[in-house]
């Protein structure tokens, strides 16, 4: 399967929401998305741009996880692509427990609350981070894309491809805080380099 998306800093969450709302956005997750990036200790995946995630999703009905690999990032006509493989379980710990006992480490924590769409064929999501700009994502074939971010109602301009990390760079640049994209960093404990964003 191939991930094509584009992300965006959102300027008003409640605003942006109702916008996709008001479009017939579905809502079809809102809730606490926890990612724990996985790598071996000499970070053979990262240098080949592979990604191995476990994201557990978390909310009033309960807990459900995916392991998922992600390719070597491309662009095309301006979109971030991604070949992407996953599967669900409802066991997030069976699945953390399998990815130690092969010896992978966890390279980056990642902790967000988010409300997940469905609109048109797109997929958005907004995220609010421990302490970072809130960020909208939109996946789907390129025309959903389209179709996705004239819904949400920001500047076209506002959406780019860039990585996670450059998001995070800049909010630091023009804030001069450190950023916490995990609880983890919240609380004083940077653990993690940036570039595993």
């Amino acid at each position: 399967m191939r991930e094509v998306e584009l992300k965006a800093v959102v300027d008003s969450m409640g605003a942006r929401i109702a916008n996709v709302e008001r479009a017939g956005g579905r809502l079809v997750f809102r809730g606490r998305l926890e990612d724990c990036r996985y790598d071996t200790a000499e970070r053979q995946l990262r240098a080949r741009d592979d990604v191995l995630r476990l994201r557990v999703y978390r909310d009033d009905h309960g807990t459900r996880a995916e392991l998922g690999w992600k390719g070597p990032t491309q662009y095309e006509d301006g979109y971030k692509v991604r070949d992407e493989v996953g599967a669900r379980s409802p066991d997030a710990d069976a699945l953390r427990h399998i990815l130690e006992r092969l010896g992978f480490v966890i390279t980056r924590e990642i902790d967000r609350d988010i409300s997940q769409y469905e609109l048109d064929g797109a997929t958005v999501r907004f995220e609010r981070y421990p302490r970072m700009d809130d960020l909208v994502e939109v996946e789907g074939d390129p025309d959903a894309i389209e179709r996705a971010i004239a819904a949400i109602g920001l500047a076209r301009e506002a959406f780019t491809s860039d990585r996670l990390f450059d998001f995070v760079r800049r909010w630091q640049e023009r804030t001069g805080q450190s950023a916490a994209l995990c609880d983890r960093e919240l609380s004083g404990e940077h653990p993690y380099a940036l570039e595993d964003a």
